[in-house]
């Protein structure tokens, strides 16, 4: 008999060790009240299947949010994402919907501070000398400026829900260097891009860290995807325009979405 019961004690605490698993698991608790804020990365721009209630900001539900949303049912969901939204325009206009009992805040913001949309306009337009200028330009900015616009976003968003779980989204780098891309600019812009994109998250990172966050690197996903691969999950340039340099549908369920998942 003694074995059986030694059976039957593993079996039981086998039982408990998954149970325990899934009643913690975010994914599975009836209790967890999600707001989704950022910029244009976040309300999924370029992914289509846009909301009507949601105007210009373009809401998608293949943004990773909804799709988060979508696979686990969290007891309330707020999406307030909007493109074009800077540091701003979250403490004025998005922060109301978080409350002391908001559990998991998503967001991606900073780029349209340090005016990546400008630069990439610059680089595609006026040629590599300038597009290099642009990119330092914005990069400085990412260095001097954005940490304090950072830090005091966070600091409002930790005040409004001090419990909640807050995942900082990053930003992939755009562009394969030496892929299949017969036109647009130059390799050596292409490699500035992606330099500052790196700035941009490792800013974000760290302010992130020092205010308790946590960050959610989208690169290594996006690795093998990027505008001028065979395969990417980025839009290159495009009509309609705000969908330029954005993630596909694609890019939102396999290169955001498993980052979101697995820091929640």
């Amino acid at each position: 008999m003694r074995p059986v019961r030694a059976v039957s004690v593993a079996a039981m605490a086998f039982l408990l060790a998954v149970a325990t698993f899934f009643l913690a698991s975010p994914a599975n608790a009836a209790t967890v009240r999600y707001v989704a804020l950022g910029d244009s990365y976040s309300s999924g721009v370029g992914a289509g299947n846009y909301t009507s209630s949601s105007g210009s900001c373009e809401r998608s539900t293949s943004a990773y949010a909804s799709l988060w949303a979508a696979a686990n049912a969290p007891s309330s969901f707020t999406f307030v994402a909007c493109s074009g939204a800077t540091t701003g325009d979250v403490l004025n206009s998005q922060l109301s919907a978080l409350s002391s009992s908001t559990t998991l805040i998503s967001l991606t913001i900073g780029g349209n501070d340090a005016g990546f949309s400008n630069t990439m306009e610059t680089c595609v337009l006026d040629g590599t000398s300038s597009c290099l200028s642009a990119v330092q330009t914005a990069e400085a900015y990412a260095n001097n400026t954005l940490p304090a616009l950072l830090d005091n976003l966070y600091a409002a968003i930790h005040a409004k829900s001090p419990s909640a779980h807050v995942v900082v989204m990053g930003y992939p780098e755009l562009y394969q260097i030496n892929g299949s891309c017969w036109f647009g600019i130059s390799d050596t812009s292409r490699s500035a891009i992606n330099g500052a994109a790196d700035t941009l998250d490792s800013v974000i990172s760290q302010h992130a860290a020092r205010a308790g966050f946590t960050f959610a690197d989208v690169r290594g996903n996006f690795s093998g995807h990027e505008i001028c691969n065979d395969d990417p999950w980025l839009h290159s340039t495009t009509l309609p325009i705000d969908q330029s340099y954005h993630p596909t549908a694609d890019g939102q369920q396999y290169g955001y979405l498993p980052a979101f998942t697995a820091a929640a």
